[in-house]
């Protein structure tokens, strides 16, 4: 245990697409983990991909990815329908696995991999990479800490143009729509402010082939807050954020999922007596 905790992470990526290149572009620049493996349906894929990142172990099917001796942990960089299957796929090996967004296509599936994660003892998580930026980071601590008071209300949009048809937004089969690839951000930002919540109101409009274009969600708490979040396929959204308190509240500037200033606003108490209107 204590060699492994001493050594970087050694992963294995399952997948190939432009998500997996991403994750390995961005891991070179840290310390704490390499990748040693990667897995691919088509051998000239896991080439050509370890060709590019340096990778020394590249299989040619995902069974012999998660098998791999040397792998550590695995990272699911597959489509969102694929999800479910290739992530069982590495818990049965006994391999932690990080599960890029969205986690799975529905709850029932979600709960499905939380159980087998859970039955193995082994770790299993969404690849929310919003949660572990530094504003995010110092926003919760400043809810910690309550310097906002109770929270009285949460807004998050995430809106973006897409007009190419043969988008893999606009394929079902592919887990397209505005909610399972934007939508993700203004709700998990929700939920970690405010949980699980008790009620939950929607409205969408369809796009092309069915799926969702556009979702607007309005989230009630046992607390008496209200999370107002929208996401969109038909246009380019302020993608900003903000957190209401009886105390203050957070504005975080667009896009609030990425990198980004944020301002912590104390409100002037009103006069005794209240404000007249």
């Amino acid at each position: 245990m204590g060699e492994a905790a001493a050594r970087p992470l050694r992963w294995g990526v399952l997948g190939t697409g432009g998500i997996a290149a991403a994750f390995a572009t961005d891991l070179a620049l840290t310390d704490s983990g390499r990748i040693v493996a990667v897995g691919s349906r088509r051998t000239e894929a896991a080439d050509r991909f370890g060709a590019l990142f340096g990778v020394p172990n590249r299989h040619a099917s995902y069974g012999a990815l998660v098998a791999d001796p040397e792998v550590d942990a695995v990272y699911v960089a597959t489509p969102a329908p694929m999800h479910l299957d290739d992530a069982r796929l590495a818990l049965s090996a006994g391999k932690p696995v990080l599960v890029e967004k969205p986690f799975t296509m529905d709850a029932a599936q979600a709960r499905e991999l939380v159980d087998a994660a859970r039955t193995a003892g082994l770790f299993l998580m969404e690849a929310m990479w919003t949660r572990f930026l530094p504003h995010i980071a110092a926003i919760r601590r400043l809810l910690a800490d309550g310097a906002l008071g109770s929270i009285v209300s949460v807004e998050a949009d995430h809106g973006q143009y897409f007009d190419d048809p043969d988008h893999r937004l606009f394929a079902p089969e592919l887990g397209g729509g505005a909610l399972l690839d934007l939508g993700v951000y203004p709700v998990s930002f929700a939920s970690m402010v405010l949980g699980t919540p008790k009620r939950i109101l929607s409205l969408i409009t369809p796009a092309l082939h069915g799926v969702d274009g556009q979702s607007s969600m309005l989230f009630g708490y046992g607390t008496g807050a209200h999370a107002l979040l929208t996401c969109t396929l038909s246009a380019r959204t302020a993608t900003r954020a903000v957190i209401a308190g009886t105390d203050a509240r957070i504005e975080i500037d667009g896009d609030f999922y990425t990198p980004t200033p944020f301002t912590l606003i104390r409100p002037i108490p009103p006069p005794p007596g209240g404000l007249k209107v």
